[in-house]
Order: C-alpha cells, then sequence, then structure tokens
C-alpha cells in the first residue's frame, strides 16, 4: 500500500506542476522532436502513419549531444521510462519501464542487434556516435518485430543521407569517472542520385572511480587502490561506411559496419582467486588484464523501397556476426583440473535475416500494411568453461496491419501477427571427469541434446484522438517471447555476475498481455503529458535465487510464474521567461510476482520512482549557428525495500547535474562545445539496476565531461 500511495502522490505533484509530452526530458524541448514518429523495422514512413497510438519518443543527435554520459544507454537514461543497467567495463544494457535483456529490443537500421541477448551480462556493441537519432517505442512492439520486443524497442538510425558533394565532422570526447577519451570522425558526400557516408569512432578509457574504499565478495572486504574497480579498463574501435541511390521509385542503401571491443571485468568480481593471481592489477589503470573481452561485431545489409503503383514494397537482407572471447587465468574449480589456455569461453554468432512487406492504400480511409520476415542462427561455442551450449535457431513471422482514419481528429489500428520458432540446442558434456554417486567417474552431461518449436499469435488494437492542443491515445495487446537457449539450457558458472546459473528445458512462451494509454496537452509555452500503463504476464520468465549452492556459487535457475505490473511516466514544462524553461519529469512502477517461490516479491532490478526538476536557459546565437544553453537538473530516486534475494535493499538518493553547450562559427566552418557535470555533490549512492551492487559497489561519483565538435 505504501507503494501504491507513493506513486499517486508522485503523480498529483507532477500533475500540479504544470504540462507533459509525448515523454521526453522537458529541458531539450527545442532539440528534440516529439511529434507522433515511429520507426519499425526501418519503415520510418509507414510506421508513422499506421502505428499512432503507440507511445514513442525519438531524439536527435542535438540532444545526445547535450546528455553523452559514456555509453549510449547512459546517454538516454534521462528519457521519462528509460534506464541503463550498468554492467561494469563501460557496458550499459537498455531497461524500458523496468523490463529489460532480452524482453527488450534493439535495432539498427531496421535490422534486430544479436549481441547482448546471448546474456545478461553482455553490453551493445554499437558505435553511439555514427548515430543520427533514436526512436524508443516504450510498451510491447512484437506486432512488428516478433519475439524479445515484449518490453520496447530502441531504434537506431544512422540513415541521414548527406545533401553535399562534401560533408566531413569530428567529434572529440572526454570524460573524468573512467578518464576516458575518444575521437568520432565522418565524411560523407552526395552525386546525383548516389550518395556515400564513412564513420570511422575510438575511444580508450580507464578503470571506473568509485566512492568506496572497498568491495565486498560474500563475506570478504577487498580494498581498491585509489578508488578504482580494478581491470575495468578497455578501448573500442568501430568503423561504418554506407553507399544509397535514391530514384523516383526506387531506392536502395548498403551499409556495412564493425565495431571491436576490448574491455575487462573487475578482477575482484571474478572470483577470490585473484588474491593468489600474479598479475599486478594495480601497476596501471588503463591495462586490460585478464579476465576480460574481446568482440568483433560485423553487420552487413541491404534495404531497398520501390513504387509500383500505389502500392510500396520493401526488401530487406542482413547478414551479421559475433565472435567473442572471454579470458580468465586458468583456475580449477570443483572436480575441473587447471584447464590448457586462458580462454574460459568464446561465441561464434552468425545470423540471417530476410523480410518482404508491402503497403497499400485501400478506399482512402484504410491503408494496409503486410510484411513477412525469417531469421536462421548459427551459433558455436567453445574455451573450457560452460555456461551455454551450442544452439540452432529459425524464426518465421507474417503480419497485417490495418490504420482506418475516421476523421482528421480520429485513427484507429488494428494489427494482427502469426510466428513460428524453432531452436536446436546441441549436447555437451565436461571435458573433465567428475564422480557420481554409486559409479566411477564420468563426463558429466550439462546440456542434453534438445529440439523445440514455438508457436505465437500476437495482436494489437489502439487509436488517437486529437482535440485542439490535447491529444489522447490507448492501445491493448498480446505480446509474447520465446524462451532463449540461456534459459533452457545453461548450466555453469557465470562468474561476471556471481552466481552459478542453469536452464529449465520446459519453459514455454513468455507471453504479455498490456493496456498503454497517454494524454498530452501541448501549446507554445506549456507541455504536459501523463502515459500509464498496465501488464500481466501469466508465465513470465526470470533467474529465481535458490538456497543451495553448486561450485562455489549461489545456484539460480530459470523458472516462470504470473507477473502483474503497472506504472506511469508523467511530466510537464513551462517558459516560465522568453529564454527560461522549467521542468518537472517523473516515473513509478509497481511490479509483483502472483505465483510460485517467489509470489508476493518484486522482480530482480526494477527500477524505484526517480523525479526530475529542470531549468534551462536558452540564449541566441549571433552569428546563426544555433543556440546556447546552459541548465541544471536534480533527479530524486526513491528507495527500494521490496527485494528478491540476494538483492540488496537501496537507500533513496538525490543527484545534483549541470549541463551547457554552444555553436560557433569558425573560419567558415560549425564549432561546437558541451560540457556536462555529474553528480556534482559527490553523493554516494547505490543503483538498484547495477549488477556491482550485487558487491557493495556504489556508483559513479562527481564527474566532468567535454564534446568538442566541428563540421565542415
Amino acid at each position: 500500500m505504501r507503494n501504491i500511495f507513493v506513486g499517486i502522490l508522485l503523480l498529483f505533484m507532477l500533475h500540479s506542476r504544470a504540462e507533459t509530452s509525448d515523454t521526453i526530458p522537458p529541458h531539450a524541448a527545442r532539440s528534440v522532436t516529439l511529434d507522433e514518429v515511429v520507426v519499425v523495422g526501418g519503415r520510418e514512413e509507414a510506421g508513422s502513419r499506421l502505428l499512432p497510438s503507440l507511445n514513442v519518443v525519438r531524439v536527435g543527435q542535438d540532444w545526445m549531444d547535450e546528455q553523452r554520459a559514456g555509453s549510449l544507454m547512459q546517454t538516454l537514461d534521462g528519457v521519462p521510462g528509460v534506464r541503463a543497467m550498468h554492467i561494469g567495463s563501460g557496458q550499459s544494457k537498455p531497461l524500458i519501464r523496468g523490463m529489460g535483456f532480452n524482453r527488450v529490443l534493439v535495432v539498427e537500421n531496421g535490422l534486430r542487434h544479436e549481441g547482448q541477448q546471448w546474456g545478461d551480462d553482455h553490453g551493445l556493441e554499437i558505435d553511439q556516435f555514427a548515430v543520427d537519432r533514436v526512436e524508443i517505442i516504450k510498451g510491447p512492439a512484437a506486432l512488428f518485430y516478433g519475439s524479445d520486443a515484449i518490453g520496447g524497442v530502441v531504434s537506431l538510425h544512422s540513415r541521414v543521407m548527406p545533401m553535399k558533394p562534401f560533408e566531413a565532422g569530428v567529434r572529440l570526447f572526454a570524460q573524468t569517472g573512467n578518464a576516458s577519451a575518444g575521437l568520432s570522425a565522418r565524411v560523407g558526400g552526395r552525386r546525383g542520385r548516389h550518395y556515400y557516408k564513412v564513420c570511422f569512432t575510438a575511444v580508450d578509457y580507464a578503470d571506473y572511480k568509485v566512492t568506496t574504499d572497498s568491495v565486498r565478495y560474500y563475506s570478504y572486504r577487498i580494498p581498491l587502490r585509489k578508488r578504482r574497480l580494478r581491470n575495468t579498463a578497455g578501448r573500442e574501435y568501430d568503423g561504418s561506411l554506407a553507399w544509397g541511390y535514391t530514384g523516383e521509385n526506387f531506392s536502395t542503401r548498403v551499409d556495412a559496419s564493425l565495431v571491436h571491443l576490448e574491455s575487462g571485468f573487475f578482477a575482484d568480481a571474478h572470483g577470490l582467486e585473484v588474491r593468489l593471481s600474479d598479475i599486478d592489477y594495480d601497476r596501471s589503470s588503463r591495462d586490460v588484464d585478464l579476465p576480460c573481452q574481446r568482440v568483433n561485431h560485423v553487420k552487413l545489409t541491404n534495404h531497398s523501397l520501390w513504387q509500383t503503383g500505389d502500392v510500396r514494397w520493401e526488401s530487406r537482407v542482413a547478414y551479421q556476426a559475433n565472435w567473442r572471447k572471454e579470458l580468465s587465468e586458468a583456475v580449477s574449480h570443483g572436480y575441473m583440473p587447471l584447464p590448457p589456455g586462458n580462454v574460459e569461453r568464446s561465441f561464434r554468432k552468425q545470423t540471417l535475416a530476410v523480410g518482404i512487406g508491402l503497403e497499400v492504400d485501400v478506399q482512402e480511409r484504410h491503408r494496409l500494411q503486410a510484411g513477412l520476415a525469417a531469421d536462421f542462427q548459427h551459433n558455436r561455442r567453445g574455451g573450457w568453461g560452460f555456461i551455454l551450449p551450442a544452439f540452432e535457431a529459425q524464426s518465421l513471422g507474417g503480419y497485417l496491419l490495418d490504420r482506418y482514419t475516421l476523421s482528421d481528429a480520429l485513427t484507429l489500428n488494428a494489427g494482427i501477427r502469426v510466428d513460428r520458432a524453432s531452436l536446436h540446442v546441441h549436447r555437451y558434456r565436461d571435458w573433465f571427469l567428475t564422480p557420481v554417486a554409486d559409479a566411477d567417474s564420468v563426463y558429466k552431461e550439462r546440456s542434453p541434446e534438445g529440439r523445440w518449436t514455438f508457436r505465437s499469435l500476437t495482436w494489437s488494437v489502439g487509436g488517437r484522438y486529437v482535440s485542439g492542443a490535447w491529444t489522447w491515445k490507448a492501445n491493448v495487446g498480446k505480446s509474447f517471447r520465446v524462451p532463449q537457449p540461456q534459459e533452457v539450457g545453461a548450466d555453469g558458472v557465470n562468474y561476471h555476475v556471481f552466481r552459478y546459473e542453469k536452464g529449465m528445458p520446459d519453459l514455454q512462451p513468455e507471453e504479455s498481455y498490456q493496456l498503454d494509454a497517454g494524454m498530452a496537452w501541448r501549446t507554445e509555452q506549456a507541455h504536459l503529458h501523463l502515459e500509464p500503463f498496465l501488464n500481466y504476464f501469466p508465465n513470465y520468465i526470470y533467474l529465481l535465487p535458490t538456497a543451495g549452492y553448486t561450485e562455489g556459487l549461489q545456484t539460480y535457475v530459470h523458472t516462470q510464474s504470473r507477473v502483474f505490473r503497472w506504472g506511469f511516466e508523467a511530466g510537464a514544462s513551462y517558459w516560465v521567461l522568453p529564454r527560461l524553461e522549467a521542468g518537472v519529469q517523473g516515473e513509478y512502477l509497481y511490479a509483483v510476482q502472483l505465483s510460485g517461490a517467489g509470489k508476493g516479491t518484486a522482480l530482480p532490478f526494477s527500477p524505484p520512482w526517480r523525479a526530475g526538476l529542470e531549468l534551462k536557459y536558452v540564449f541566441p546565437s549571433a552569428d546563426g549557428t544555433g543556440d546556447g544553453f546552459v541548465g541544471c537538473s536534480c533527479t530524486l530516486v526513491g528507495r527500494r525495500n521490496r527485494i528478491v534475494p540476494p538483492e540488496l535493499p537501496t537507500a533513496g538518493y538525490g543527484l545534483v547535474n549541470v549541463s551547457a553547450g554552444k555553436a560557433f562559427a569558425w573560419k567558415g566552418h560549425r564549432m561546437s562545445v558541451h560540457v556536462q557535470g555529474l553528480n556534482l555533490l559527490g553523493k554516494r549512492y547505490y543503483d538498484a539496476t547495477s549488477y556491482y551492487r550485487l558487491i557493495d559497489v556504489p556508483g559513479p561519483g562527481r564527474q566532468f565531461s567535454v564534446l568538442l565538435g566541428m563540421e565542415l
């Protein structure tokens, strides 16, 4: 009852302060486009026309430059309903309305990003400086994307076409929290109907600095030198290129990209064996020692559009490969002897995706869209450690959507989708002998041979009504998620998140029923928005902590339970002076398990309520290069007492941030500078959505960042 009261109180406070939007920080109102825009599978125009009932946020490159805060998701953390889940070593994952992991789909130029779905501790291998805009769908979007879009979609776009024969730009950036420094450059050009773009990014960062002198690993206190997390340094090199052709009735584009990432795993979190290691982790804060990961992520895509009469056709072919090595010192565990080499685990994942679609107007008021998509995955593993078996996966899905325009004010949309997915998990036995009762030693079977076939029917119905300054919308639907290979076949130690994980072969596809609503009021001076939602899972899949221990770590088992969730995002902004904007925003989530061993408890990593107050002053540019700004924000985060063991409660806290930016002309070029100060008061706090919270690591302390840009 207390959580419900807090939610109602927060809603009343926000509603009484002024106004809102479709969902975005009020201080960014002038640099963010918040029209009804949905980008679905690269169908920018179709999505915006056919799905007006969804709650969607769109942010551009200017806004992201103002908010740069390390990783891509840390930059987007300021969007109401969106959180960054910190998993260490410069990596973070998206949370939308408390949903994360394999329930939030990341899409880059219409291609499902396959990488972070492997494991909870795998971040996004994406060049954030190559992204021109981001669109976030809050709530289920399985109608277009199929499985894994049950909680929302983060859609990344880098398809802004050059308009001049030659364009170029460069960004230099640095941050104090991890002593990071980097450079990003892009060139492009357009001649006639042809255009090209080339981007390159390089980043180097040191061990992360925190506001504590030691961490806790079970009952051990491990000291930190100079308050830095040992071996959390890393480096990243990204490159991409694109070629495109645009005609009157036909356009096509080819994209190729490579992301190379090398980063350390916090040594003391990988096990207590670091106390016996010969590695001098304190020799340098920029060394990447063992344990670490090395990742190469390759993407090749072709997207084509053509018009034949009244029908707009679309096709897509995409190849994606993720090669990952996780390296560690060779250490014996349990019955496993000292293994050869340092490759603890390796993964080789290849994905081929193909899709076709069409869009056509019928009797003026109806706009129909249909599509068919197929994905094929081939996955192999290696190394002396085991957690995830080798597997192949295939999926095939088709959908039909109708947008019906009753009048200029009222628009309805309805759609249906059918999917079939199959999974083949390969058998795996340990490479060493393990003694068993009443028998000799055996090569223990970690993963049996298994085959699964899943089918699902997805539907969605919604509408939008516009009356003057008011916009009302609602959407109800069903989504699904196919069990992941690690959920059915895992059986091994996951040191990166401090637990032993075991899959359950009898898991059923996860289903979700959700009601989303939204209201917004917008004038030139003020803006108000409220977006409530209800969500019911009859068979939610999650990792259940048990009382048992395997190989020295607590055992977690994948299981299913009924789950109910509700919450909202709200916000308001008001121009109190011609150039001074004040805003308030907040979000609240209540989630409870209704069955199983965790009945009555919350869901793992559920975020507490959050509210923010922001002031922003905008001053004009004398040379026409763009407005400058200076802003200050205060963010309040509530305490979190409803937890799932072994999670620990987190106290509430407040953070104060400042930012400023300005564009100016220099020798005929547009220059820009953005600076930020985060956690200015040096507040020591614990983030409930951070994996490092499990070992008593607080959030980052006071840090500053700067971004310098030049456009030719």
